[in-house]
């Protein structure tokens, strides 16, 4: 476990778990920022190995990358750690240049060979989010000769094909491309493992806030980063308490006790818009909520009613009521903001419509079907009402709930008829979704890259070719028109029903100001707050 300042942090979140007991308010110190938020899916803080969403944003405020983004507009890209990169003449080599006086929290100097080192240590380490920097042909074996070092303060990162240079940089903005203190991580290094068993607990970082102490399902405690190159955060201390339910983040909210609740649903936001003491703030998240429809059911393989049931949604109101506001309605597979994104709508509840495409499938009086849903309460919801729409055009849907590993690993081995999901982007590129949703190598049940279409059995190996294509464009306009021809393809023909696109609500004290909630998870900022 992490130390440093834990006698304090212990403190503080008993203290103020004993004022959530009292009957008076309390308030959190001046200099600290105490946050509540379910917390309980961190397996881990080495950036080689996080892919959960609450240790995403944890690291977006404690390192820093090559390259980001614009948080308001993320087609603009900026240098983090690099000053400055260039593109080889032929599109397979990116050298950067890492910019002079940079430090690690450890007061370590950030150099190129740090940059190398942990690209190299995510790509041998081969943990859940390698993936993402594999896409361009390094290996285990390989990565060595193709992420280099060629100077005290420049790199090059080679790759198998002439990618698309924007895809690649935004790669390197997820968090398996954070750069690591390499001295400190391999003064921990044990039995060859590259630091992870050390890492996987500390922290070896240079943004922000750096981490002081982790308590898995109790606590983080980040503390500001006085060696970081941006401008100083104007609080001292940020801590993330674990409290999963979203009634009792309301009510430790109310009482002062804590500063912003993170899990707040539609009816504690309702009950919030009237505090006086709390405001509430929200920001569109990459989050795209969607219904497949398996095309080994025979019925759904009609074109005709893939195209009915997509008239056969009340988004409006599901949005606005069921929802409350945390989803906005989005029918393309691309989410807004992104390069590329196809900003359409075309379909709405029309019973008239869908009953006449059934009738060109020859199902005039419909068809029963099952669609299996995760039991939380929005999704219940969405699926609760999405059956009673589907039933005024003679569809019959019988709701099978389970857990989210349950109905997971039934959409993973393509066992459903109807299957409601949530897709959000592993980084701020059009080909994160696309792969997902317009790409299918191998239809077989066997084969070894199981996308979205995949799952739904959609065999489409034109629209593959035309992802993969994307993928080699440089020409960024000429790359974003690809990209909406393709999601104009999957509004036509595709047997996903795309709904909504996800909006994450905060609920903050009023004396809180300067909170960012960016279009990733791990864009959440905190290091522009101040308190009054």
């Amino acid at each position: 476990m992490l130390s440093g300042i834990r006698l304090f942090a212990l403190g503080a979140i008993s203290a103020l778990a004993l004022a959530t007991a009292a009957p008076v308010r309390a308030a959190t110190p001046a200099d600290t920022l105490v946050q509540a938020w379910a917390i309980d899916d961190m397996i881990s803080i080495d950036p080689a190995e996080v892919y959960e969403i609450s240790a995403s944003e944890i690291l977006g405020n404690s390192y820093q990358r090559l390259v980001g983004y614009d948080v308001n507009d993320v087609s603009k890209l900026h240098g983090e750690i690099a000053q400055s990169w260039t593109i080889s003449p032929d599109g397979k080599t990116i050298s950067f240049t890492i910019k002079p006086g940079l430090k690690f929290a450890s007061g370590n100097p950030i150099t190129a060979e740090d940059a190398v080192f942990s690209f190299v240590r995510a790509v041998k380490l081969d943990k859940s989010p390698a993936f993402i920097l594999d896409q361009f042909g390094l290996t285990k074996d390989n990565v060595d000769k193709m992420v280099v070092q060629t100077g005290p303060m420049t790199l090059d990162f080679h790759m198998d094909k002439a990618y698309s240079p924007s895809f690649v940089l935004y790669c390197l903005t997820s968090t398996v491309g954070m750069i690591v203190d390499k001295k400190l991580v391999m003064s921990h290094e044990a039995n060859g493992d590259m630091g992870y068993g050390w890492l996987k607990t500390h922290y070896a970082g240079s943004g922000p806030f750096a981490i002081k102490e982790w308590k898995p399902n109790d606590s983080v405690v980040m503390e500001r980063n006085a060696n970081w190159d941006g401008p100083a955060p104007k609080i001292k201390r940020v801590i993330y308490r674990h409290v999963p339910e979203p009634a009792t983040q309301r009510l430790l909210l109310q009482k002062g006790d804590i500063d912003i609740a993170r899990n707040l649903g539609a009816d504690d936001l309702k009950a919030l818009k009237t505090d006086a003491d709390i405001k509430l703030e929200s920001g569109v998240k990459g989050t795209i909520y969607y219904m497949g429809l398996n095309q080994k059911n025979p019925n759904l393989a009609k074109p005709e009613v893939r195209q009915a049931m997509k008239y056969l949604v009340d988004y409006a109101t599901i949005a606005d009521t069921i929802m409350g506001g945390l989803v906005k309605v989005h029918q393309t597979f691309e989410p807004s903001g992104m390069l590329g994104t196809l900003e359409k709508n075309p379909f709405s509840l029309d019973v008239a419509k869908a009953k006449e495409l059934l009738a060109k499938a020859g199902l005039p009086d419909g068809f029963k079907v099952t669609m299996d849903t995760r039991n939380s309460p929005d999704i219940t919801g969405m699926a609760q009402a999405i059956q009673q729409t589907m039933a005024q055009a003679g569809i019959q849907i019988e709701l099978i709930p389970g857990d989210g590993k349950q109905t997971l690993t039934k959409y993973r081995a393509r066992n459903h008829d109807i299957y409601i999901g949530v897709w959000g982007p592993d980084y701020q590129d059009p080909n994160s979704n696309a792969q997902g949703f317009v790409s299918n190598p191998d239809n077989g049940d066997n084969a070894s890259t199981k996308t979205l279409a995949w799952r739904n059995a959609w065999d489409i190996p034109d629209l593959t070719k035309e992802t993969d294509a994307a993928l080699l464009e440089a020409d960024p306009a000429k790359r974003a028109a690809m990209y909406e021809d393709l999601q104009q393809k999957a509004l036509d023909t595709s047997p996903f029903v795309i709904m909504f696109q996800q909006v994450e609500a905060f609920g903050i004290r009023k004396n809180v100001d300067g909170v960012i909630i960016g279009p990733s998870f791990n864009d959440n900022g905190f290091y522009a707050v101040s308190k009054h």
